[in-house]
């Protein structure tokens, strides 16, 4: 999911959980995405050591695609070690020992090069903050989601070169509306009674109106990009709009949580 998110990231271990963190400037335009793992779901043995105590944590950046390709390797796998190593230069070393017809075990060892991250650099590596949403809504099945916005592109393409232009929008009444507009067409797809996390629906009664929409427009390639990582439909899925700034997805995996941000054109 991730090597399709983001072609490099960074890989930040601390004692209880590892994040896959990519971090463009949102201000530039850029997507950012905070993915987060519990250790203790994937490791029968932890041991890590930071650069402190106080800073007890380990800031890496890779390639995601060679950790992914890696990985697959281990799919039938009797274990999987990875460890921080230093070959000339440092690498994730990935040590996996196959299951084997004959009595010995073949390991198969990958070195992924690394760059460790300063720890100057580490402020611009924190966990995003989340912008107060005007509408929070859970999302429809991703997959259909993927097909609209595909299509979306493609009738978009035919219409103009230059358009990669999506409007969402959403209200609190569990309604939520993908567009592209031209000049000659508006194509709309509606989608309804997706139902709202209770705190936005606590937040309506409240303020009253229900029906209002908060919208936001933003690059269709990018929204493409994060439909087309999902391989996994999530156990809760849930898209918060800032209205004309901002998008946020917030993804809840079985044992992964995923928040990836698409900010809107100006």
């Amino acid at each position: 999911m991730i090597a399709k998110l983001a072609k490099t990231c960074t890989l930040r271990i601390s004692p209880d959980k590892l994040n896959f963190i990519l971090s463009d400037k949102v201000a530039n335009g850029g997507v950012s995405m905070w993915c987060e793992l519990e250790q203790e779901n994937f490791f029968s043995e932890f041991q890590m050591e930071g650069v402190s105590a106080q800073n007890n944590e380990i800031y890496l950046e890779l390639t995601s695609e060679n950790l992914s390709r890696a990985l697959k390797t281990a799919q039938n796998a009797r274990s999987l070690k990875i460890k921080l190593t230093n070959k000339h230069f440092p690498c994730l070393t990935v040590s996996i020992e196959l299951l084997s017809l004959s009595s010995s075990n073949r390991i198969v060892t990958h070195d992924i090069p690394v760059k460790v991250i300063p720890r100057k650099l580490w402020k611009d590596l924190q966990e995003p903050t989340v912008p107060e949403a005007d509408v929070s809504i859970y999302l429809p099945a991703l997959k259909t989601m993927k097909s609209v916005v595909e299509k979306m592109k493609n009738i978009s393409n035919h219409l103009t070169k230059i358009l990669n232009l999506q409007i969402i929008e959403a209200n609190l009444n569990g309604e939520l509306n993908l567009k592209i507009e031209t000049e000659l067409v508006c194509i709309t797809t509606h989608f309804k009674d997706l139902g709202n996390p209770p705190l936005a629906s606590e937040n309506t009664s409240q303020d009253g109106n229900s029906e209002q929409m908060a919208e936001v427009q933003i690059d269709i390639r990018k929204l493409l990009q994060f439909l087309a990582g999902q391989q996994v439909n999530p156990t809760k899925a849930t898209c918060n709009i800032v209205s004309n700034k901002i998008v946020h997805f917030d993804l809840l995996h079985e044992d992964a949580s995923l928040q990836y941000f698409i900010p809107a054109l100006s």
